[in-house]
């Protein structure tokens, strides 16, 4: 096919235009609801912990399901199955639409939840199939750049059509991008190789879901019952039973969810880390930030969302030239830079917000999008490059689940930091609550920078010496055309997923 001047096809540029889409609407719907939170108190009578479930029940089945969705898309086709989970995505938004009460939202946002799950690995994967190494930079940019510009514009996009249509706009809207998006996919995008062995881990999905569940549910119901509370107690005690059991299983399991052999790589088992505390404190700060301007500055949905734009001004300048900075200076200097901004911006906030404080916000603010359009890119690539091309779904999947984790503990602990200090009860309650989980906030942002010291330098990814622990294990497909193999070592912190 006839080659553009920026040196793609016409295929690779169908894969990264509706991956890019496809890992907007995910994003947006993660976070489109935060503006949205206030109507649904209001309207449906939620709880403080019904809020929460209603952004972490989305979260936690899209994390847990994640990998079981990899291998999915491993074995039965990864553009079937990204049109598949577009599909589910698109039924479940329109359950969350009728919802006539917080409970069937919540199990409705679950399903929606799956639905991302099947979409998001076999996004990455398919984009990572299509691209070679010198591009996969470029590539991995535009598509950071537009999932950081959904973080951002959700809140916005969310206020705007909570006031104008009502909440459950924000999940009608979804309905028609994805049935128009379904028949491309299976059009429009080429099938990639994949191992004919694939199968699911069904025991380490288990116990990766309890002790997800039994964490969280643990967290959002330690300030309501006490944090003494048998129910309480119980639930972290499963929680990390089950968390303890899946390292272990894992380390045996003739086909485990993530191989032990990943974790050998330090871009692999630090960028995790780092995303998983990047965005922890990025999720925890969406969650309350449109929050705190309508119950403590007095703003509509609209007014909250569009006070939250500085947030968009740096992803929509940095994001798209993140990924082949990180080519030149290295993912572990934009991933620490970034990590810290976050850090600063948010600490900033804690200290200054009150009550008609908004004009004190905007640079901090500006320092928090810097920071994520930083980061995350950087260490996105850095993950899914760290491992040899039989391994990409697999990395991609526990990556992307490593950040949905990271999403629901931020909501849960920033939630329990809140209600520890604060409560909906007065506009100067909900400041104290405020101030206190954006102090836990930045402490998270903080630690991702610190997991990010650990990340391979720029001389050091490129490296040509191959990892022999990081082999491909046997069976593994021939690779793709366009993608160039450099052995399994090199893929270490280079061109990323």
């Amino acid at each position: 096919m006839a080659q553009r001047q920026a040196g793609t096809t016409r295929e690779q540029r169908w894969v990264l235009g509706l991956s890019s889409l496809a890992s907007f609407i995910v994003i947006l719907d993660a976070v489109v609801i935060a503006t949205a939170l206030t109507a649904l108190r209001h309207g449906l009578g939620a709880s403080l912990a019904d809020l929460e479930w209603t952004v972490n029940a989305y979260t936690l089945s899209f994390a847990v399901l994640l990998m079981t969705a990899a291998a999915f898309g491993d074995r039965f086709g990864r553009r079937r199955v990204f049109a598949a989970g577009l599909a589910l995505f698109a039924a479940s938004s329109v359950v969350c639409a009728l919802a006539p009460n917080a409970a069937v939202l919540i199990a409705a946002r679950s399903v929606q939840g799956a639905g991302s799950a099947a979409i998001m690995p076999t996004a990455l994967a398919l984009l990572n199939a299509a691209f070679p190494p010198a591009r996969r930079g470029w590539a991995i940019g535009i598509y950071g750049g537009v999932t950081a510009l959904a973080a951002v514009a959700g809140p916005v996009l969310g206020g705007a059509i909570t006031q104008g249509l009502g909440w459950q706009w924000i999940f009608w809207c979804n309905v028609p991008i994805a049935l128009v998006a379904i028949p491309l996919v299976l059009t429009r995008i080429p099938e990639a190789a994949r191992p004919s062995r694939a199968t699911v881990d069904l025991p380490g999905l288990l116990l990766v879901t309890a002790a997800a569940l039994g964490l969280v549910w643990g967290l959002v119901r330690g300030n309501t019952t006490g944090w003494g509370s048998a129910e309480v107690l119980s639930a972290l005690a499963v929680g990390a039973v089950a968390a303890v059991a899946f390292a272990a299983w894992e380390r045996r399991a003739a086909h485990p969810m993530i191989p032990a052999r990943l974790f050998r790589s330090p871009a692999f088992s630090s960028g995790n880390a780092a995303i998983f505390a990047v965005n922890a404190s990025l999720r925890g700060v969406i969650f309350l930030m449109p929050q705190f301007q309508q119950v403590v500055d007095g703003q509509d949905p609209l007014g909250a969302g569009l006070r939250l734009l500085p947030w968009g001004i740096a992803p929509f300048l940095i994001g798209p030239r993140a990924g082949a900075l990180a080519d030149r200076i290295g993912e572990r200097t934009l991933v620490v830079a970034g990590s810290l901004l976050q850090a600063a911006g948010v600490a900033w906030i804690a200290a200054v917000a009150g009550p008609g404080s908004y004009l004190a916000l905007v640079v901090p603010m500006t320092m928090i999008g810097a920071g994520f359009a930083l980061a995350i890119p950087a260490v996105t690539r850095s993950v899914t490059s760290s491992v040899p091309p039989g391994d990409i779904g697999t990395a991609s999947g526990a990556f992307a689940a490593m950040r949905q984790l990271g999403g629901a503990f931020g909501v849960a602990i920033l939630g329990a930091a809140f209600a520890g200090a604060g409560s909906y009860a007065t506009p100067a309650d909900f400041s104290r609550g405020f101030t206190a989980a954006f102090y836990v906030a930045a402490g998270l942002a903080f630690a991702g920078a610190v997991a990010g010291t650990i990340l391979p330098r720029l001389r050091d990814r490129r490296s040509p010496a191959p990892a022999p622990e990081l082999a491909a294990p046997s069976g593994t497909p021939e690779v793709p055309a366009g993608v160039t193999v450099r052995g399994p070592g090199a893929g270490l912190g280079r061109s990323r997923p």
